[in-house]
């Protein structure tokens, strides 16, 4: 059963067989347990997805009159499996009558559209093209290269030339290498790609095909097919660099390091030092062995082990390369040289202008995040996931997303954040990045915890701690346990927060993250007051303080000024509180003042202060309303009814602002018309809890079908 399958495997599954449920339920079947398991790459090629489907469809094909399986044929190799849109102009070029697609129309297998011919679905045109005889496809082929003669069509030409040659031919596969490399630099990674496999095929030397079927990978995994790359890299040369990339990805984060590491040692000579200003001194140019350092720099992040960005900067440094500014800032950061850390960071926090690499740009934005400039964050990964869609990189998207999520959830956009980070899911399961799908269930887990669906975030949770401790992925098991923490901070669960951060400040790489750690002291130090023990909580705010101070960050120096006053006795208190208000008004983490003003609120009626109060507590009552954080709102009414003050009237006309982010996406889907199993794939959820949130969507809104819920999201998206 397809719905038994990890939620990476269904998805690629799914996408692999073209949506078509008919091939999907052969697919499941053919799968080995390691396929199953998603440990192996699924099969890519068509016979090897659905035999048995195709089988009957060519036989389906083959019961046509000739020259209608010949017009077939032709249209099938003008979109299968490189899409060209040649197929009226080798019409005209060869004279054919095309009278005879209406005997395929009346057959209901494809039909005569204004640009070509329409096939009734994907697997009917790979039948189509299959059904040929090999002699047959080299002509139309053929027929198809010689119209293709207009600007931009060099590429496609070169493919068609190689698909209609007999045999191997080192001239033709020096042009389809060439080819690839002009589409390439295109953006088009997918046709680089084929270009790249058909050169391979054809080349005399078998040396030569195994370094092409290696960068044919590479091209494959960018482009975001992650199961046909594994596959071409398994029958490629050994590549540490492409190994590293799959591992980083899709594998163990910290065998990526190791691969990542060794491949920038490969391709750059110490006697030859190569810059990362242009210089070329060295095997490969700057760029792809400050690529490679740069990724090398991510598997430190991901795993949490950044004691080992020490160990890539000594490499830097022997073979002469200037490293990424991450690197350096990650290093200095982890041995207490702060200041250092700051200037380096900020150093690679400023190259965020747009159209630049997009994975130095996700560098960028992990830079700035860790600044505390959730600005720049915002437009460096927006930016990274721009610059990487023009550049064909699919793969870099959804990354580019995991961090974009950290910048949305600190300016207190759950429900945007939310959503963004749901697609990026889905993405990042399509493309065979699992790692990435981790990261970013971790961050859903972080939104459920701002907006209260507890359910959510315990299920998000879990699945992120376990995949990422079978993994060694400590930045989503760190995050992951943070959502925890934080969604028992906000619910009044304070021993639970609290035995949670310290468990979190004691992980080791691969189950925990400094910088994860780092960020929730302000909460630990929250939890910690609440349950009276405080000694850890104040070493751990006197480092914060320090970075908060390096840095500058307004942000952080308000989190460090509540958390003085979350320590301090009595009055003392309050100035410490006020302070952190006037540094939260220069800052964006809005979610985070609001909690601080239900904190000042809290310790104000405690003090007797009521008109100041009430005041800081309904302004935070407000901003959680906002937010979509009803869990928070119920705290602040409730000091306002210990008070004895009236809580401030709802702001929202709107229903389905009642809704948590969650709730709000899973009753748009209902509106649009999908079953609950449907949402549960596009959401990466369970329909059990799909089937839950639903049931709360009506409980909060007071309908009782699905009906009056269309109704009521027509009314809200036209007010």
């Amino acid at each position: 059963m397809i719905s038994a399958l990890p939620e990476g495997v269904r998805v690629r599954l799914l996408h692999s067989v073209h949506g078509d449920p008919r091939a999907a339920a052969e697919l499941v079947t053919l799968l080995t347990d390691r396929q199953s398991a998603g440990l192996d790459p699924l099969p890519t090629e068509p016979a090897d997805l659905a035999p048995a489907l195709l089988r009957v469809l060519r036989a389906q094909i083959r019961a046509l009159p000739d020259d209608t399986r010949l017009l077939l044929l032709l249209a099938a190799a003008d979109q299968y499996p490189v899409t060209t849109q040649a197929f009226l102009r080798a019409v005209t070029a060869a004279r054919l009558d095309t009278r005879p697609l209406e005997t395929a129309e009346a057959a209901g297998v494809a039909h005569a559209g204004a640009g070509g011919v329409v096939f009734r679905d994907a697997w009917t045109r790979i039948a189509a093209y299959e059904s040929g005889s090999p002699a047959d496809r080299r002509d139309v082929h053929r027929l198809l290269a010689r119209v293709l003669h207009g600007d931009g069509e060099t590429a496609r030409r070169s493919w068609h030339r190689g698909a209609g040659s007999l045999g191997p031919s080192g001239r033709l596969s020096a042009e389809l290498r060439g080819s690839a490399d002009k589409a390439r630099r295109t953006g088009q990674l997918a046709l680089a790609r084929a270009l790249l496999e058909r050169s391979a095929a054809l080349s005399p030397d078998p040396s030569d095909r195994s370094r092409l079927l290696t960068r044919a990978a590479v091209d494959a995994w960018n482009a975001g097919d992650g199961d046909r790359a594994r596959r071409l890299a398994a029958s490629g040369a050994a590549d540490d660099a492409l190994g590293g990339l799959i591992a980083l990805r899709a594998g163990n984060a910290t065998e990526a390091f190791d691969g990542l590491l060794t491949a920038v040692t490969h391709r750059a000579r110490p006697s030859h030092p190569v810059r990362g200003n242009g210089s070329s001194g060295g095997r490969e140019p700057a760029e792809s062995v400050t690529h490679l350092l740069a990724r090398a720099t991510e598997a430190a992040v991901y795993t949490g082990d950044l004691r080992r960005c020490r160990e890539a900067a000594r490499v830097a440094a022997r073979l002469g390369i200037e490293p990424p500014g991450t690197l350096g800032g990650l290093a200095a950061a982890f041995e207490g040289r702060y200041e250092d850390a700051r200037d380096l960071l900020r150093a690679a926090a400023g190259r965020c202008g747009p159209g630049g690499d997009p994975t130095l740009l996700v560098h960028a934005g992990i830079a700035a995040l860790m600044l505390g400039d959730h600005t720049r964050a915002a437009t460096a990964t927006l930016r990274a996931a721009t610059s990487a869609r023009a550049r064909g990189a699919t793969a870099v998207v959804a990354q580019a997303m995991e961090f974009r999520a950290y910048a949305d959830f600190w300016t207190g956009r759950p429900q945007a954040g939310q959503a963004a980070a749901t697609e990026a899911l889905h993405q990042a399961y399509a493309t065979g990045q699992d790692n990435g799908a981790c990261h970013l269930q971790a961050a859903l887990a972080m939104f459920a915890a701002i907006t209260g669906d507890a359910d959510g975030c315990r299920e998000r949770a879990a699945a992120a701690r376990s995949y990422a401790l079978a993994r060694g992925l400590g930045l989503p098991a760190a995050l992951a346990q943070w959502a925890l923490a934080f969604l028992d901070l906000t619910d009044g669960r304070f021993a639970g927060a609290a035995a949670r951060l310290r468990a979190l400040a004691g992980f080791g790489p691969g189950h925990g993250h400094r910088a994860i750690r780092h960020l929730a002291t302000p909460h630990y130090v929250e939890a910690a007051v609440r349950t009276d023990d405080t000694r850890i909580a104040r070493g751990a705010h006197a480092d914060y303080h320090r970075w908060a101070t390096a840095v500058h960050s307004p942000d952080d120096l308000a989190l460090s000024a509540r958390c003085r006053a979350l320590l301090a006795p009595g009055e003392e208190a309050v100035e410490h509180y006020r302070t952190a208000l006037d540094l939260h008004a220069r800052g964006t983490r809005d979610f985070e003042r609001a909690r601080t003003e239900l904190l000042f609120g809290s310790a104000l009626r405690r003090l007797r202060r009521r008109t100041e109060a009430r005041d800081r507590l309904h302004s935070a009552l407000e901003a959680f309303e906002h937010f979509g954080a009803p869990h928070c709102a119920v705290r602040a009414r409730a000091e306002l009814r210990a008070l004895g003050a009236p809580a401030a009237p709802r702001h929202a006309v709107n229903p389905t602002a009642r809704l948590t982010a969650q709730q709000l996406l899973v009753a748009r889907m209902v509106a649009e018309g999908a079953t609950n199993r449907e949402i549960a794939a596009r959401l990466a959820l369970s329909p059990r809890t799909i089937d839950h949130h639903l049931r709360g969507v009506f409980t909060r809104l007071g309908i009782r079908s699905r009906i009056e819920l269309v109704r009521l999201i027509a009314e809200s998206e036209a007010s």
